[in-house]
């Protein structure tokens, strides 16, 4: 089996790092609603924050995507705010290893947590059926988050946060 690396990215490196989310992220938008991704302010307000670590993900010496892992330590609590694989590489068992990889370089995370719109179907099996997270919320219409922005397009209103706590 192939090793999965990470390479922390300076600040510097967030710019290019963004460009690639979006774009991978965009062809779940088209696929779904058949429109691109213009402007998602939730992948630069995550990268914003002081508390979140961005890599590329190498399988061996090949690029195969990127995460962003934001830290709670107090609650012992890691956030996926960000993941992404080159639409080449799914179905080879990448995603997985990422995860397991993730949580043996995060050790102390008694918790991982996500959040992953309603309408990626992959990303919902991936989580729950592959990497044994299991869906705690669903924001919707009729239980919307107190901190969504009124602009947001209609396909990041409903969404679920997922959760795997370490056994």
């Amino acid at each position: 089996m192939n090793k999965i690396i990470f390479k922390r990215l300076e600040r510097a490196e967030y710019a290019h790092f963004a460009k690639e989310t979006k774009e991978i992220f965009s062809i779940a938008v088209a696929e779904a609603f058949g429109e691109t991704l213009e402007n998602d302010n939730n992948i630069e307000t995550a990268l914003d924050n002081p508390e979140v670590e961005a890599y590329a993900v190498y399988e061996d010496d090949e690029k195969v995507g990127g995460v962003a892992v934001k830290q709670d330590e107090k609650e012992q609590c890691h956030w996926v705010e960000l993941l992404y694989i080159y639409p080449g590489k799914h179905g080879k068992g990448i995603g997985v290893r990422i995860m397991q990889s993730l949580e043996d370089l995060y050790p102390e995370a008694k918790v991982w947590r996500l959040i992953t719109p309603y309408f990626e179907k992959r990303n919902i099996h991936f989580y729950v059926n592959k990497c044994g997270f299991k869906i705690v919320e669903f924001f919707n219409k009729y239980h919307k988050a107190t901190d969504s922005a009124s602009n947001v397009p209609e396909f990041q209103e409903e969404y679920f946060i997922f959760e795997k706590r370490k056994e």
